[in-house]
């Protein structure tokens, strides 16, 4: 389980993609019933770090054999990440907690530290656009990925933006405490409480401004009736469109399909069912719009990487599976 998590930076870190690590990770929220992680932050050079901000310093008592303990090493953002050496004392600190069974996070310009460790090798990674084509021109090993948010590939998980950061900590969150930590962390963020690693990075709306959201309405339909079949074009009827303008107007203010939005939505109730109830995969099949327990495992394990049955166990106990 989850419960010992460092950010480790280097000179030039960004405040902000420190900050995102620090907010999920890093604040008691005991009073809401939510888990208290053990938080900190280290460097990798020394105890007082210069920021992107100037004029703006970090000072941490913590160096690298922090990182020796940790479940969750965060590396952010940081102006000189992509110039730069990387001290090999760290580089081998990030292998070793892999090695170890440990995960490692990089927010923006932080994957290229995970490059250098050689972390990425065969492994599909996410990166900001503008870094996407330098990160594969360096690390050829890598699998670049230049237009999704996030990538998990257990151990290593690579986010592409400053808020893409904040999805792929709720994300880590999600897969090891469940939706209902993740989403009340959300709620106190006051951000989305999900949004698909596979979305994309820069979606782009139509002009002019006021137009946009106008599938909003339908998106809040979809979510009530996730238990129904429906059809593009019977979602376009309901928007009032044709059901190609209904199409292009979902991926363009969502950033990905009305097939993908449902299926992610359903999983998210099985999940939420699992946790919570007692009802039996037949009864939570129908609940979530697959149909049978069979076509939920299928659903559930290539989201998630695992069984609904051992989904409930881990969050509920053997008897409950």
């Amino acid at each position: 389980m989850l419960k010992n998590v460092v950010t480790v930076l280097l000179d030039g870190a960004h405040p902000f993609e420190l900050g995102v690590v620090c907010e999920v990770f890093g604040i008691d929220r005991s009073d809401e019933g939510l888990p208290v992680y053990d938080y900190a932050v280290a460097s990798a050079e020394g105890p007082t770090l210069s920021t992107h901000v100037a004029g703006f310093t970090v000072s941490t008592e913590h160096g690298l054999e922090r990182l020796e303990e940790a479940d969750l090493i965060a590396v952010p953002a940081s102006d000189a990440n992509l110039l730069r050496a990387y001290p090999p004392e760290l580089l081998d600190a990030l292998r070793r907690a892999v090695d170890r069974g440990a995960r490692v996070l990089s927010v923006c310009s932080g994957v290229f530290v995970l490059g250098a460790a050689g972390l990425l090798d065969g492994r599909r990674c996410a990166a900001h656009w503008r870094h996407a084509a330098e990160l594969s021109r360096r690390y050829p090993r890598a699998v670049v990925e230049p237009d999704v948010l996030y990538v998990d590939e257990d151990p290593v998980i690579t986010s592409a933006g400053t808020a893409a950061g904040i999805d792929a900590c709720l994300h880590i969150v999600r897969k090891e405490q469940g939706p209902e930590v993740a989403n009340k962390i959300a709620r106190r963020m006051v951000v989305p409480p999900h949004r698909d690693g596979g979305q994309a990075q820069y979606i782009e709306r139509p002009l002019p401004r006021s137009a946009c959201d106008t599938v909003g309405e339908t998106l809040a339909w979809m979510e009530q009736h996730l238990d129904e079949e429906v059809t593009v074009d019977q979602l376009a009827a309901r928007a009032h469109m044709s059901s190609r303008t209904f199409a292009r107007r979902f991926q363009q203010e969502t950033g990905t399909t009305p097939y993908r939005w449902i299926l992610r939505q359903r999983v998210l109730l099985a999940q939420r069912l699992l946790e919570a109830t007692d009802e039996t995969m037949d009864a939570i099949a129908w609940r979530t719009g697959f149909g049978t327990a069979a076509a939920l495992r299928h659903q559930f394990v290539r989201a998630l990487g695992t069984t609904p049955q051992a989904y409930r166990r881990t969050f509920r106990g053997p008897a409950a599976a």
